[in-house]
């Protein structure tokens, strides 16, 4: 079986979030990337799925090389191998393009998949939308907000829960097939710096020149998506008053005050 795990390399700070004036996407060269949180969930899943049935997982990301030592770090968690898709064609994608980017580096060299698996979202632009073009690109079913599955033949039955609703729902469906792993879900492993130090000859870099995609559907040229405007947060002037006297009153006076304000 291939378990093939869907990552990013995100920016890891929102204060360290940059956006280009231009093209008003996000600036990821030059800027330090570790691994999207919420995609240790899914590299977790994917690992206890081997660990019982067998195969290999095989992370995928489209990034700068910036984005290695994010991929060095999963390998270290136990990711058998890592492919990274990067070329300066790619810069500026949507999540559109970004999937069609992934579904074909996935057609090219993991082929023979059993099972995709993606995290719930990322921590630097939270779409949650890759997943599920990605299978749609591939012509797959899928299921998002998992934390559960077994695998039998060709089907995987799983199992994911719906906050809102506070119940869980068991979907079955045929392989190949992609999952959203609910985010928090998973207890993702410690990386073993062995593991680590020996990841670069893991990671292969494919570049449009391999993938040969057509570089009108790619970055910015293939997304359909763009940001019209950016403008900077403005915010009211801070109010700031006392309220003295016994606590009890004191509270009474916070709590009218509220009330006029329109905030209770």
């Amino acid at each position: 079986m291939k378990f093939v795990v869907l990552t990013k390399a995100a920016v890891p700070l929102s204060t360290a979030i940059k956006i280009d004036p231009r093209t008003g996407t996000l600036v990821r060269e030059g800027v330090p990337l570790s691994t999207n949180q919420w995609d240790r969930d899914a590299v977790e899943f994917a690992l206890k799925l081997r660990d019982k049935y067998g195969g290999e997982v095989i992370a995928i990301s489209m990034a700068p090389p910036s984005g290695i030592p994010a991929l060095e770090s999963l390998i270290g968690m136990g990711v058998d191998k890592a492919i990274l898709a990067t070329d300066r064609v790619f810069a500026g994608a949507d999540t559109w393009a970004t999937s069609y980017v992934l579904a074909e580096t996935i057609k090219k060299y993991v082929p023979d998949y059993t099972l995709i698996l993606a995290g719930e979202e990322t921590i630097d632009s939270t779409t949650a939308h890759v997943g599920a073009q990605v299978a749609s690109h591939l012509n797959i079913p899928y299921v998002y907000y998992v934390y559960d599955a077994e695998i039998a033949g060709n089907k995987v039955r799983v199992r994911r829960f719906l906050e809102d609703e506070g119940v869980d729902e068991f979907y079955e469906m045929e392989l190949p097939a992609l999952i959203s792993v609910a985010k928090g879900t998973q207890m993702p492993r410690e990386v073993s710096l062995l593991r680590k130090l020996n990841a670069r000859s893991n990671i292969i870099q494919a570049t449009n020149k391999e993938l040969g995609l057509d570089v009108e559907c790619v970055g910015l040229k293939g997304s359909p998506t763009f940001v019209a405007a950016q403008t900077g947060a403005t915010f009211p002037p801070r109010k700031k008053k006392i309220f003295q006297g016994e606590p009890r009153e004191a509270v009474k006076m916070l709590v009218e005050e509220l009330k006029k304000e329109g905030l209770l």
